[in-house]
């Protein structure tokens, strides 16, 4: 789990869900997370189907948002809750043990408490002022994602308020994936710009 993570975000999405996913799959992400707080169960099922059918087909990871419901629904590869969802254990227990549960975490604590109870990866947010999430909370900044990597072995993947100008901080802090929403999908060409951060972590691995 390295590299660009992508969240979906219909609101603020310049063509949509299945036009922002399709061009993320062309841009080489592995991992897709659908999150729609507006859409109705029924809208969210439709949708969720057809971006899942979207990642098999390039061999990308579909991650459902918060709903379990829909996770099961249409057999995502994983679900990722935040700290006032559904607990940790329950959503394990109904989900099952071959499925990826991600964790959103603000804290060394949260974070270290999330891998004990068996996430499989981390979501560190917000790392920077989000305009994405009105309830995100206290920026964090990178140096919790500095603390967090030297306590835990389980990946963590940076979200809030990342553009390009912030981002190499992020990869430099030791972030395994990062996710930047507004950077992206407001933009007319979404392959690109998840490029241009793909790149970083290619450059990091060459010690730029």
């Amino acid at each position: 789990m390295r590299g660009y993570y992508f969240i979906t975000d219909n609101a603020m999405s310049r063509k949509g869900n299945l036009s922002d996913v399709r061009s993320a799959l062309r841009a080489g992400v592995k991992i897709i997370q659908y999150r729609d707080k507006s859409a109705t169960t029924s809208e969210l099922f439709r949708e969720a189907k057809s971006l899942k059918d979207l990642c098999k087909k390039k061999s990308a990871r579909f991650i459902v948002n918060d709903r379990l419901d829909i996770a099961l629904a249409v057999d995502a590869d994983g679900l990722h809750i935040g700290q006032d969802d559904l607990p940790y254990s329950v959503a394990r227990k109904l989900l099952g043990r071959n499925k990826l549960i991600g964790v959103t975490v603000h804290s060394l604590f949260e974070a270290k408490d999330a891998q004990c109870q068996g996430a499989d990866y981390l979501g560190v947010a917000p790392v920077f002022a989000s305009t994405t999430k009105i309830d995100a909370g206290r920026v964090c900044g990178v140096d919790l994602i500095r603390k967090i990597k030297s306590k835990v072995k389980i990946p963590v993947i940076a979200i809030g308020g990342i553009n390009l100008s912030n981002a190499k901080e992020v990869v430099s802090a030791g972030a395994d994936g990062l996710c930047a929403i507004s950077a992206v999908i407001t933009k007319r060409n979404v392959n690109q710009e998840i490029k241009k951060f793909q790149a970083l972590f290619k450059s990091s691995r060459k010690g730029v």
